[in-house]
């Protein structure tokens, strides 16, 4: 990994940070995107302005990027339609069943030290590391 690489980390992990205090200190409001999202549907919120330009920031930042001479990766789908509608259910369930996403409860919750967060980050994480293992070293790969 080179510097740069280390810097552009950082620094947009600085940016995230940034942005979810702000949220926070201005709205009162966490920066987790499934709530944010869900907020943003006709039947959501009534608050949806603000949601809405969050969620074309999100859309317009790497446009943008690309504008500007960044490189944004394309993202290169091999699966099929199908499996990736249902891990998307999926995610969207787990989403709902642990009372946030992982922006939310990781970003957020953490920094609030929310028991709830705590506890949800640590369960993604520690999923996450047996995905990993059973990935690369349980299936032969």
């Amino acid at each position: 990994m080179s510097i740069s690489d280390l810097l552009a980390a950082g620094t947009g992990g600085a940016l995230i940070g940034l942005a979810a205090a702000a949220l926070m200190l201005l709205t009162g409001r966490i920066a987790g995107i499934s709530g944010i999202l869900a907020g943003s549907l006709p039947f959501g919120s009534v608050d949806r302005a603000w949601r809405l330009a969050f969620i074309a920031g999100l859309v317009v930042a790497p446009i943008t990027g690309k504008f500007a001479g960044y490189p944004v990766p394309v993202p290169e789908i091999t699966d099929s339609w199908t499996i990736l509608v249902v891990g998307g259910l999926l995610v969207g369930f787990g989403t709902r069943l642990s009372g946030g996403c992982t922006s939310g409860h990781g970003v957020c919750g953490v920094a609030r030290l929310s028991p709830r967060s705590l506890s949800a980050t640590a369960i993604f994480m520690g999923t996450a590391m047996i995905v990993v293992a059973v990935m690369r070293h349980g299936l032969g790969s």
